[in-house]
């Protein structure tokens, strides 16, 4: 049986054309000799490896077949009408690059009438205005030359030239995009500013290896080396290729991996160890794939894949079946196989196998029992006891973000259950000095909330989470391996019961975080919850869903504000990104009104355009203004639709808040109300203290840059003047 070597195909296809391409290549996979699958060689070819493959009476495969090691393999190249396909075939050539020892795919003639690609790029030359050709090219002035790209990257003469002459870094990741695989990253990472011994080291460029004598076995070896991987997949077996053929998606994020991306997923480390990457960068892929190679690894072990919401546990279980439906996903935590779950969900998990023994578990968190302790309480409870309370705490103090926050972060990971406790806890991170007479306040404050509780039975989610690691520690754990997603928003007692879960070890805590994106938790610091990384950590930089131009602003958004990462050090920023688009669209608005007419416009103009409206979002702060768009919007001729917890729909345009978009994109993106704030919203901000002010400030910024960076291709940004 042929193995099929996929690539990311030059020519996008509709999907008649995808289903029957998709037929052509399982029987292919099968066995080339079938009747009807016509593989044949074209005469006079600038590669005598180069074979077509009839699709149906219209469309041809153009692909590439090696021999070596003893076994048939075909590289496929993409599909094109039979014409075109003749031209095509006749005139690309797969060879290894002389310099890095890199497969690449050249034209050696130009190809008299290829089906236009999704994107028209201009080269270097068409994008120079007469100010920038005037002025010294970009990488020229980084100090590259000519002769360092060809010569110890490999980069083919004519691409060299384009970019030694392109003015600046939009031009070059324009052309950039016009060369798939190890290239384009290479001129992504130079545009960034890189240098060429770190683009070295990053692609694993270490030189073309000893010929073994054979062209098509040193062609293999190439194709399987980190770089070439993400052009080149190695289709392992008919059920991957079912799985591709169902999904209809070449390009697919399962399938390439990015030279460091893929270094994580393999890798065994001695400890936990934390991943960063702004967004787009590609940290939940790398956790699901890295789930799948554990599973792979072990199929005995239990493993744990979690975050933070719901929505987004969702997607990890989505995106792990459309990865390899062979994995086993089990709904019971401690099981053999990969239990994809939110962190709360997970804490009921542990609470509801821990059967009696939880009383236990609950008296040491609280020093009290809970009649219901699989129970949630109320998120009023906070506010309930402010109402009631009598206190002589000034507000910065005495409201519902100070005491949530105290609770989460002092209270509830020392396991505080007396006032004497309380007195004597340290509080390091707080902004807030609390002197002997104020503590003793606050605590009257926490004990009227969990009298409350108390009588309802149950638990907060910050409690049951605390009870659920101290049930852990003492029974021990339940999994091998924890992947975590999203980890900046996880709470102490989430980190506690995480630790707990996994036995310390090699490869027992996987953390994928972004400080930037912290949009619900207070900041948290790992060391003091028993995970130690330091020494174990790294950041990807890579941006591959948002545009360069989309990237500057998300990050504009950011400048400015004191980010810290889960080690309490400075969150780096410093991404690119391999896509390059329009600039972001802004629009100033006077009021709602004004505001749907734009937002209605900008989508009709998108739709008339050939946008699918399933691919459009509109985001906005909260429920209230969602509900708002969704009606303005209708009464103005386009249909929308609300999306809360259920899966969005897919023909209609989606409107939720920026908080629902989390770890979702869209192909167009609408930022609604942004900059502007309620009365009772700046009311709130101004009854706390200066450093809870600044970190809720932070984290508005931080829920703008996530909302922004769920755009793949244009975004536009509506700005209303306050209320």
């Amino acid at each position: 049986m042929p193995t099929i070597i996929m690539t990311k195909w030059p020519v996008k296809l509709d999907g008649s054309v995808r289903s029957k391409a998709m037929a052509f290549l399982q029987k292919l996979s099968h066995d080339d000799t079938t009747p009807g699958l016509h593989v044949e060689p074209i005469s006079g070819s600038a590669d005598p490896r180069v074979r077509t493959g009839r699709v149906d009476q219209f469309w041809r495969a153009v692909m590439f077949r090696l021999d070596g090691n003893g076994e048939r393999h075909y590289v496929i190249h993409g599909v094109w009408p039979h014409d075109d396909a003749i031209t095509v075939a006749g005139s690309v050539r797969l060879s290894m690059n002389p310099i890095n020892g890199l497969p690449q795919i050249d034209e050696i003639a130009p190809v008299a009438s290829p089906a236009p690609t999704s994107m028209s790029v201009p080269t270097a030359s068409e994008a120079q205005t007469p100010d920038a050709a005037s002025s010294e090219p970009l990488l020229m002035q980084l100090g590259h030359s000519r002769a360092a790209l060809i010569d110890r990257l490999g980069v083919p003469e004519d691409v060299a030239n384009a970019a030694m002459a392109a003015p600046d870094e939009t031009a070059v990741v324009a052309l950039a995009e016009r060369h798939e695989g190890w290239l384009g990253m290479l001129l992504v990472d130079l545009a960034a500013g890189e240098s060429i011994d770190t683009v070295v080291e990053r692609l694993e460029l270490g030189g073309t290896p000893e010929s073994t004598g054979d062209q098509d076995a040193d062609l293999l070896d190439s194709l399987r080396r980190p770089a070439a991987r993400t052009q080149f997949s190695f289709i392992e077996d008919q059920e991957e290729l079912r799985q591709v053929i169902e999904q209809g998606d070449f390009g697919a994020w399962r399938i390439f991996l990015h030279p460091e991306q893929r270094r994580y997923v393999d890798k065994s480390y001695s400890g936990p160890f934390r991943l960063s990457g702004g967004a787009g960068t590609g940290k939940t892929v790398v956790l699901v794939h890295r789930a799948r190679a554990l599973a792979r690894r072990r199929p005995d072990a239990p493993i744990v894949l979690t975050t933070f919401t719901t929505n987004l546990a969702g997607s990890l279980r989505d995106g792990l079946a459309r990865l390899d439906p062979r994995v086993p996903q089990v709904d019971g935590v401690g099981e053999p196989g990969v239990h994809v779950t939110g962190v709360d969900a997970l804490a009921s998990a542990v609470i509801r196998s821990a059967g009696s023994e939880v009383a236990t578990a609950v008296r040491a968190v609280l020093g009290e029992e809970r009649a219901q302790p699989n129970g949630r309480t109320s998120s009023a409870g906070w506010r309930t006891v402010l109402d009631s309370a009598s206190t002589s705490l000034a507000t910065d103090i005495a409201n519902e973000t100070f005491l949530t926050t105290e609770y989460a972060l002092i209270v509830l990971p020392n396991r505080v259950t007396t006032e004497a406790a309380y007195l004597r806890v340290r509080r390091p991170g707080r902004g807030v000095a609390l002197d002997r007479a104020k503590r003793a306040e606050v605590w009257s404050l926490i004990a009227a909330y969990r009298a409350q509780n108390r009588i309802e039975g149950t638990l907060d989610f910050a409690e049951a989470a605390a009870v659920a690691a101290a049930h852990l520690e003492s029974a021990g754990p339940l999994a091998d391996h924890v992947l975590v997603d999203e980890g900046q928003d996880l709470s102490p007692a989430h980190w506690q019961m995480l630790r707990a879960l996994v036995a310390s070890g090699p490869d027992d805590l996987f953390i994928a975080e972004d400080s930037h994106q912290r949009i619900y938790g207070p900041r948290t610091v790992l060391g003091r919850y028993g995970i130690r990384v330091v020494g174990r950590s790294q950041r990807l930089t890579l941006n591959y869903r948002t545009t360069a131009q989309n990237l500057r602003y998300s990050m504009a958004i950011l400048e400015g504000g004191e980010y810290v990462d889960l080690e309490e050090q400075p969150e780096a920023r410093g991404y690119r990104s391999a896509r390059s688009g329009p600039d972001p669209h802004r629009i100033d608005s006077q009021s709602l009104s004004d505001e749907l007419d734009s937002v209605a416009q900008q989508i009709r103009k998108w739709t008339e355009n050939g946008t699918d409206p399933g691919t459009i979002a509109v985001l906005a702060q909260d429920r209230f203004h969602c509900e708002r768009l969704v009606t303005g919007l209708t009464e103005r001729g386009v249909t929308a639709r609300l999306v809360d917890r259920e899966r969005p729909p897919s023909d209609r345009v989606l409107v939720m808040t920026m908080h629902r978009a989390k770890g979702m994109e869209f192909a167009k993106v609408v930022l609604t109300d942004v900059g502007a704030s309620s009365p009772s919203e700046r009311t709130r901000l101004a009854a706390l203290d200066d450093s809870e002010r600044s970190d809720a400030e932070l984290r508005k910024r931080s829920l703008t840059y996530v909302a922004a960076t769920r755009a793949r291709d244009e975004l536009t940004v509506v700005q209303r003047e306050q209320s």
